[in-house]
């Protein structure tokens, strides 16, 4: 068990130092332009934000609509703290960190209504949340108000985000392994079973929360220092929208999944970048075609490491079946 639980996080994590290798040759040797470079970290970035997302979503199986929120919190944390507090770049990792146990503080919050509302009155309370944040930042002076916070550094680049998308993997991946991720999972098929068979329901659901919670406010926080400035505006409707179909592109429930959810829809929106608020028009449409033909995503609850392992699985039982007939045969 231990030996595929490994197994498992090899297969997530092998490919993306791989990739990460590839882009980080390319940009050393000059051979990618910055657009494209640009666009790669904000395909890692995302892929971090979906992970969150998945966490609860996912795995846990509940629609919450809290992510905008908790990218938002995580993202003015980090802009904060690098304007006033840490302010050489490298102070960057404090700074990250800051971001995401704001969220994560916000996310223990959060779970709560979490443990009585199921379904859509569980996520009209994630989307208030939401959009109270988001009319908080709008409001409050401190942070610029409407006008956002402009003028943070730039902190981020392209090992920042694919080292921190390792970490969101290999954090995920242990959590699933866990006794809290099989909970997670016992909650999402049958609840009331679970309850019955001990399951501590609402810690389960509180640890979902602020990982996520966690792993999206990182996210915000590599955005804001990736851009520079960030306004209340960037985390609406639109956000909202994006990480929906990001996460039910992928597959609900897959690391591999949330990676590649979040790539096709970077791609997508850096084609689509002209139509403005249009975007809204064609991420609703993708996401209700996903939703009729497409009900768990590409990749439903699978991960690459799992094609992996039964490619492996397949060339060893043909090995011994080839071995058992060569001394058939003598």
């Amino acid at each position: 068990m231990i030996t595929k639980r490994k197994n498992h996080l090899l297969g997530d994590v092998i490919p993306v130092i791989i990739i990460a290798a590839i882009l980080i040759v390319l940009k050393e040797f000059k051979l990618i332009s910055t657009s494209r470079l640009l666009i790669l970290q904000y395909i890692g970035l995302y892929s971090i934000f979906v992970l969150g997302i998945n966490m609860v979503n996912g795995y846990l199986g509940i629609f919450s609509l809290a992510h905008a929120g908790f990218m938002a919190s995580g993202a003015y944390a980090a802009a904060i703290s690098s304007k006033y507090f840490f302010k050489e770049s490298w102070m960057f990792p404090l700074i990250l960190l800051f971001g995401g146990l704001i969220a994560m503080l916000i996310g223990l919050i959060m779970s709560i209504p979490s443990f009585k509302a199921k379904g859509d009155y569980l996520a009209i309370i994630t989307l208030g949340f939401s959009l109270i944040v988001q009319s908080f930042l709008q409001n409050w002076r401190f942070v610029g108000a409407s006008k956002g916070i402009n003028n943070v550094a730039k902190f981020t680049n392209i090992y920042w985000v694919y080292g921190c998308l390792l970490f969101a993997i290999i954090i995920v991946r242990k959590f699933i392994n866990s006794k809290y991720g099989r909970s997670l999972k016992a909650i999402r098929e049958d609840q009331v079973a679970s309850e019955l068979v001990s399951v501590d329901v609402k810690r389960a659901k509180t640890i979902a929360f602020a990982v996520s919670a966690f792993l999206i406010g990182i996210s915000g926080a590599l955005l804001v220092h990736l851009l520079g400035y960030t306004s209340p505006s960037a985390y609406g409707y639109t956000n909202i929208v994006d990480g929906l179909v990001m996460v039910y592109l992928g597959g609900m429930g897959s690391i591999t999944g949330s990676i590649v959810g979040a790539t096709l829809w970077q791609i997508l929106i850096q084609t689509l970048k002209n139509l403005g608020t249009w975007r809204w028009v064609v991420g609703g449409g993708l996401l209700c075609v996903i939703m009729i033909f497409l009900t768990n995503g590409i990749f439903g609850n699978k991960e690459l490491s799992d094609a992996i392992h039964a490619i492996r699985k397949y060339f060893s039982r043909s090995k011994t079946n080839k071995t058992i007939s060569e001394e058939t045969t003598k």
